[in-house]
């Protein structure tokens, strides 16, 4: 919770796509770009998914540019259609024929209107003329004729709704498969229409089952489903797919298949499916929100697209087909040819036969094969977005940005997977383009702010402390800047003096040049030990450089740390001197004194220039420390609180000091090495030096000579056994002071 509450700004800025994609799924502000992305998307794994195999039982007789050179232009005289459906069932035994095509006029190409007219006019007058006029109606009244092939047989005429002529209407509409009696007041959201073109009286009597044929397109014209159910004026009529699929199971009762809610929700229950029951089975057929269903495209579209059989009505009517060579099939009667406008905008092409949309909704239903958009499509896309939002808000600005885009990379492909599954294993369409927009924006917008807002608190924290403080503490600081500031504070920290022994004396035999390369090289390599070990650079001084553990960036084990590099530091200048000695230029020695305790840390400097540093008693006593080391003859002096703090070094005492200003005496140490690599001879010898420190404190002169006797054979060449060897004999003649607590005073710096 403490880490969400610091990066509250940057979660909220997450969080803004998610309030946007929210909007959208829940059609309060609907996102047009996302919706056509949607679109896009379920186009593309439509053609993906296709079968793109001949389904063999829909045939399509097809009104061709062939057939309208060979027959004439349409529409033909229904004589011609007349001898089309009787070929087809007498000749071709097809199972079921559908035509997407509506005969809303009588046909007068037959000119009996006119004989009539002549026979009541003109020729009323001429002996039998009127009396043959007669005799030939049966024959030249090409309604009653194509009326008289469509009674008895298994024929399913087609109409359309419209909704832009002013309530205009033309011809008989079927029977209605529901009405809101059907309902029960319930509400069905199929769409509505105000007027249609229907077949003729005498045809519709002749085939009383019909279906519409109205596409429905998308707002980008293109046409991805079809509605199952139109209503116009409270009734509810089926399409033409749904009618020549009931008609193939003996024509069941169609009925509504609400959802499940009870009491005041009821009258707004959702038709989740259409039933066809006849008896005691039923067929269920799913719906989207609209009634309609998507269509199951079974490839690319006409003669060459390879999903039905074409057949040229030509080659039909002039029985070009061998007999029976249509048994038992499906036959739908459309067209292809273009100047007939029945070419429709699809997902699988932009000239795509219109009748053969409703020969993949009749083949997707017999292969029980339906996708579908449901209802619960919302409430759907309203959990995955809140729960892939959330996870985006909290976790991106938490993560470094390799596994930001983890996160982002995760969760877009853990919800494409579950889209894809739900589409594969179950038809079912689920919106996706909100997730993936929703995605990308808000890792787009949180790496953006980390680049463009977090860059520039480290930009400023990198100005305030870049010439101080390692690169890697300023990332560690851009976590949190607001933590850090040059505002003075008191705080536990250690510092370091480190002071280039025998400068003075280099400066004299050097050229200015010369010597600034020396310096420069050693002062870089004992900054780049500073700087690995957590170091904060302070200050340099000629030949002196100034460092402290434990601020800007708080660390716990700031002593450790500053021992560890004063160590690395003394070791690194026995390596230099060996390629001074190799290049002929002269060696160098240092003096590092370290102590910890409170200091006053913060901006020390100007309104003309800002100097973060340390201030403090504490800070003076690491000075007047490191000044001692050649006193000692070592090459690093530490304060007893640095010691206490830094453990798992193994010390030797070097005395108890009063240094210049200071009236209480103060234990200073040497640093022999780590604990784990301290061997049996250095253990002995801090064993034995211990015993001398004591003997030395207690006045017992006698025991010290034996003592430093023995540390003189372990180690010859260490100056601080000859100090003390030179101090017992000094104080040897002297009588025993009883108020001497051993300590060395220095009046000097």
């Amino acid at each position: 919770m403490k880490m969400i509450a610091k990066h509250w700004q940057r979660i909220a800025i997450t969080l803004i796509p998610l309030v946007f994609a929210l909007l959208h799924a829940m059609d309060v502000t609907p996102i047009g770009v996302l919706q056509r992305l949607d679109d896009i998307i379920y186009d593309a794994r439509l053609r993906a998914t296709m079968p793109k195999t001949l389904d063999e039982r829909i045939v399509i007789v097809d009104i061709d540019e062939k057939s309208l050179a060979e027959v004439g232009r349409f529409p033909w005289g229904r004589n011609k259609l007349a001898q089309l459906v009787d070929v087809l069932f007498e000749k071709q035994k097809v199972a079921l024929l559908g035509f997407d095509i509506v005969f809303a006029e009588p046909d007068d190409s037959s000119g009996l209107s006119r004989l009539n007219d002549l026979a009541r006019n003109e020729l009323k007058d001429q002996p039998g003329f009127a009396e043959r006029i007669r005799q030939l109606q049966s024959e030249l009244d090409y309604d009653a004729v194509f009326a008289r092939k469509l009674e008895k047989r298994p024929v399913i005429l087609g109409y359309y709704f419209t909704s832009d002529r002013d309530g205009h209407t033309a011809g008989t509409l079927p029977t209605p498969v529901l009405s809101n009696a059907d309902l029960k007041g319930r509400l069905v959201p199929a769409f509505s229409w105000t007027g249609f073109g229907a077949n003729i009286e005498s045809l519709a009597k002749a085939a009383p089952l019909a279906g519409h044929f109205n596409p429905i397109p998308d707002q980008d014209g293109v046409v991805r489903s079809l509605p199952l159910l139109a209503e116009y004026k409270g009734a509810y009529y089926e399409s033409l797919a749904l009618a020549m699929f009931r008609r193939l199971f003996g024509s069941p009762t169609v009925v509504p298949g609400f959802s499940e809610e009870q009491g005041m929700l009821r009258k707004f229950q959702a038709l989740e499916k259409i039933l066809l029951v006849e008896g005691k089975s039923s067929l269920k057929i799913p719906v989207d929100k609209n009634v309609a269903t998507l269509v199951p495209y079974r490839g690319p579209g006409g003669v060459k697209g390879g999903s039905y059989r074409y057949v040229s009505a030509a080659d039909v009517l002039f029985e070009r087909l061998p007999p029976g060579s249509l048994q038992d099939k499906i036959i739908l009667v459309g067209t292809t040819a273009p100047g007939l406008n029945d070419l429709r905008v699809t997902p699988v092409g932009e000239a795509y036969p219109g009748v053969e949309s409703h020969a993949n909704v009749i083949s997707g239903w017999l292969d029980n094969k339906v996708t579908l958009k449901p209802d619960w499509a919302l409430g759907y896309d309203v959990f995955i977005l809140v729960i892939a939002g959330l996870a985006l808000a909290i976790g991106l600005p938490l993560l470094s940005a390799p596994r930001a885009v983890l996160l982002s990379v995760g969760v877009l492909s853990t919800v494409t997977i579950i889209n894809t599954w739900l589409y594969l294993s179950f038809g079912l369409v689920m919106p996706l383009a909100a997730a993936i927009v929703m995605n990308l924006t808000a890792f787009a917008l949180n790496m953006s702010y980390g680049y463009f807002v977090e860059t520039r608190s480290k930009r400023e924290l990198a100005h305030l402390f870049g010439t101080y403080v390692p690169p890697e503490l300023v990332d560690e600081m851009v976590k949190d800047p607001a933590g850090y500031s040059m505002k003075a504070s008191n705080r536990e920290l250690t510092v370091m003096f480190c002071d280039m022994r025998g400068f003075t004396k280099m400066s004299e035999h050097m050229e200015p040049t010369q010597l600034q390369e020396l310096l420069t090289g050693v002062f870089s390599k004992l900054t780049s030990i500073i700087r690995a070990n957590r170091g904060t650079i302070d200050k340099y001084m000629g030949d002196c450089v100034m460092a402290f553990w434990g601020a800007p960036v708080e660390t716990a084990e700031h002593a450790h740390l500053a021992v560890k590099a004063a160590m690395e530091m003394a070791s690194a200048v026995r390596e230099i001197n060996i390629d001074h000695r190799a290049r002929g230029l002269p060696e160098i020695g240092i003096g590092i004194g370290l102590n910890t305790g409170i200091m006053c840390v913060g901006d020390m400097g100007s309104d003309i220039r800002q100097a973060y540093t340390v201030i403090g008693d504490s800070v003076n006593l690491g000075s007047r420390l490191e000044g001692l080391s050649k006193e000692y003859g070592v090459d690093i002096v530490v304060s007893e609180t640095t010691r206490k703090l830094a453990p798992e070094f193994a010390w030797q005492e070097l005395d108890r000091v009063r240094v210049k200003g200071k009236d209480v005496a103060v234990a200073i140490f040497w640093p022999m090495a780590p604990v784990a690599q301290l061997n049996e001879t250095a253990t002995s010898e801090l064993k034995t030096w211990g015993a001398l420190i004591k003997a030395y404190r207690a006045q017992n002169w006698d025991q010290a000579d034996v003592l430093l006797l023995n540390l003189t054979r372990m180690n010859a060449k260490k100056f601080l056994y000859q100090l003390y060897a030179e101090r017992v004999a000094s104080r040897r003649s002297l009588p025993f002071d009883p108020e001497w607590d051993g300590a060395t005073n220095f009046v000097t710096k």
